[in-house]
């Protein structure tokens, strides 16, 4: 595998992670404007991809392999936890 390969294989690795992320993110931000005013589109949307990415890592260990249904369950709730955290809880 060449080094471009490697680079597309990452890529699409951390792919859900970072469409999840954004989209999550922008809909919260849409949905919830005045609670997420004081809260920067880009912190919420890092906070969030990283706990995709993270999560992806974690159902690769677990696993053995990437794209299982209970790995992508679990990218969508470390999302929304994310987002919970970083929006509510601990917004600055």
């Amino acid at each position: 595998m060449g080094p471009l390969d490697a680079i597309w294989h990452l890529l699409n690795f951390f792919g859900p992670a970072l469409g999840v992320g954004l989209i999550a993110t922008g809909l919260a931000k849409l949905m919830w404007h005045r609670p997420l005013r004081r809260v920067p589109f880009a912190r919420l949307a890092l906070w969030t991809m990283g706990a995709g990415a993270l999560v992806l890592l974690f159902g690769l260990v677990l696993f053995g392999r990437d794209g299982r249904m209970a790995t992508y369950a679990m990218l969508v709730a470390a999302t929304a936890l994310a987002l919970w955290w970083r929006g509510w809880v601990r917004p600055h």
